[in-house]
C-alpha cells in the first residue's frame, strides 16, 4: 500500500508523527511524507524536518492522508495543495484527515456529504465545507476516515489499519505501540474539561478558527 501523508510547515509534529509511525507498519505498507519540495520545514515549534516526495513527484497513492496545525489556514486556498488533494482522492482508496486535515480535504471538495471530525475548536467549520459534523472521536463514512485533535491521530490511524489490513493487524500495531490510554486527568475534551479550562483554550484558539473561517467562507460562499 502507498501512502502519502501530506506535511506542510507550522505542522502539529503529533498530528503526523504518530499516525505515520503506525500506518506504516501495516505489511507491505509504503509511506512519503509529501510537500511541494523536500527543503527543510519547520513543525509549529520551529523543529526542523523534511518532506520525502515531492507532490510534483508523487504518483498514485492507495491512502492520502492530511493531518493539522497553525500552517494548515495558509493551505485553505493554495490551488496547488487543493489540485494535488483532489487528483489523489481520485484514485485513492482511503482518505483520511486527522485534526483539522478534514478543513483542508473539505476545501479540496473532498467531504461534501460525507459525515466527518475534526478538532473541537474547530469542529463548526465543518459545515463550511459541506460536510457533515459528527461529534467523534474517530468518524469513517465510506472510504473517509476522519479524526478528531492531535491525539486521536492514534485512534484514526488504528482504525485505518483495520480497516484495510484486518482487526488483528491493528490489534497487533496497537500492541507494539503499547497503546494503552490511561491519562492524568478525565479532561481530554471539551465534554470533560473544567469549564474555566475549555474558556480559556478556546479563546486562545479562536483567533486561529476566525481566521480559518474567513478563508474558508470566502471561497466556498
Amino acid at each position: 500500500m502507498q501512502i502519502g501523508m501530506l506535511v506542510f510547515p507550522d505542522i502539529t509534529a503529533t498530528d503526523y508523527v504518530a499516525p505515520a509511525d503506525l500506518l506504516v507498519r501495516m505489511p507491505g505498507a509504503q509511506l512519503q511524507l509529501v510537500w511541494k519540495h523536500t527543503d527543510p520545514i519547520a513543525t509549529e515549534l520551529g523543529w526542523e524536518f523534511r518532506a520525502t516526495r515531492r507532490m510534483d513527484d508523487c504518483g498514485q497513492l492507495d491512502m492520502l492522508v492530511v493531518p493539522g496545525g497553525p500552517g494548515l489556514g495558509r493551505l485553505l486556498d493554495d490551488e496547488e495543495v487543493l489540485r494535488f488533494l483532489a487528483r489523489q482522492a481520485a484514485g485513492a482508496q482511503w482518505i483520511v484527515g486527522i485534526c483539522t486535515g478534514p478543513l483542508l480535504l473539505g476545501a479540496a471538495g473532498l467531504l461534501k456529504g460525507y459525515a466527518a471530525t475534526c478538532h473541537w475548536a474547530s469542529h463548526a467549520l465543518l459545515e463550511l465545507v459541506g460536510a457533515k459534523p459528527v461529534d467523534q472521536r474517530v468518524v469513517v463514512d465510506r472510504n473517509r476516515v476522519t479524526g478528531a485533535g492531535v491525539t486521536s491521530g492514534i485512534d484514526c490511524a488504528l482504525r485505518v489499519i483495520a480497516l484495510a489490513g484486518g482487526d488483528a493487524v491493528a490489534q497487533g500495531v496497537q500492541l507494539f505501540a503499547e497503546y494503552d490510554p490511561q491519562p492524568p486527568f478525565d479532561s481530554g475534551s471539551p465534554h470533560k474539561a473544567p469549564a474555566a479550562i475549555v474558556a480559556a483554550m478556546r479563546a486562545k484558539m479562536q483567533p486561529i478558527v476566525q481566521a480559518r473561517g474567513a478563508i474558508l467562507r470566502k471561497r466556498l460562499g
